[in-house]
């Protein structure tokens, strides 16, 4: 079977680069939208300039225009969104709509992913506010997407070894603390690390295949199903050191976002339910779902012992 034609819209961002660079790697061809209105961003534009070296396409188009969209969309099979959805970057999740509108539109897409990459919005209508408008609003993406017969695959990614393994699950720091560590309740309520490399590989390698066509899938490698405690203890296994350890209850977890800007809310309320109620991993996957290790065993996925070495 002939590999599908891709189009990545957000191709610059932090997973959508790795998506273009994992597209290029399993032989799709692969075009990458350049938005107009990406200006003088030095770092962007040059990006994208590397991309077109590797071999992708850049495609020119705007979501203030309709017209472009659907052009760009006519070309490609398969259409892959990784526009931020995270509160302290740029959130942009609902302007996904004007390009569920394109691919109506265009009408010869095989299989859209939107962005997703995180937890399970389906799985978040409890959410605390303010955190839950990013699962309202993916969910407002997929009601368009079903409702225009779109379709699709969800990619549910879990959480980002960058942001939340390099620094053992800290607020406020991407780096390792040297000394001391603040555990979330018991620290033993099971969570998902992922590479994002590997996010990225196992992305490409849903979108022709039959099994993934209009369902969930989950990146849950057993060996990267981890608890707090169990990455820390990695962490000291590496370094060869005991950090200090102190416990924060769920009570004052909560309470500790009293005050906080609205961004920072957000991310307090996501890690509650990563880390109290332990959101990614307290369920079975289902009928409507698939897990992407057990699809496709031949990926070997980084293990977060691995991971961490690069901060030791």
């Amino acid at each position: 079977m002939a590999k599908s034609k891709v189009l990545v819209v957000g191709g610059t961002g932090y997973i959508g680069r790795r998506i273009v660079k994992a597209s290029l790697a399993q032989g799709h061809e692969t075009y990458v939208l350049q938005r107009p209105e990406i200006g003088l961003d030095i770092e962007k534009v040059q990006m994208l300039l590397s991309f077109k070296k590797q071999g992708a396409r850049l495609v020119e188009a705007s979501f203030s225009d309709h017209r472009s969209l659907v052009d760009a969309v006519r070309q490609v099979d398969v259409v892959i969104c990784t526009m931020s959805g995270v509160h302290f970057r740029s959130h942009n999740v609902l302007v996904q709509l004007k390009l569920v509108e394109a691919i109506k539109d265009a009408g010869n897409v095989k299989r859209f992913l939107p962005s997703e990459f995180g937890m399970d919005p389906a799985r978040m209508g409890h959410a605390l506010e303010p955190g839950r408008v990013t699962f309202d609003e993916k969910m407002t993406v997929r009601k368009a997407i079903e409702e225009s017969k779109i379709p699709f695959t969800y990619v549910s990614a879990n959480c980002f070894a960058g942001y939340f393994a390099g620094n053992l699950a800290q607020m406020g720091t991407l780096l390792p603390p040297k000394d001391k560590v603040l555990i979330y309740g018991d620290g033993n309520v099971k969570v998902v690390y992922m590479d994002e490399d590997d996010v990225a590989t196992y992305t490409i390698k849903t979108i022709d295949d039959l099994r993934t066509l209009n369902k969930t899938v989950y990146l849950r490698p057993p060996e990267n199903v981890l608890s707090q405690r169990e990455l820390i203890e990695k962490w000291e296994k590496l370094t060869g050191r005991q950090l200090d350890k102190s416990s924060l209850s769920e009570q004052d977890f909560l309470s500790s976002m009293k005050g906080l800007d609205y961004a920072s809310q957000v991310g307090v309320g996501h890690f509650y339910h990563i880390f109290y109620e332990g959101c990614l991993t307290n369920f079975e996957t289902g009928q409507d779902a698939e897990e992407a290790s057990q699809l496709y065993p031949e990926v070997n996925y980084t293990r977060m012992d691995e991971y961490l070495k690069i901060y030791a």
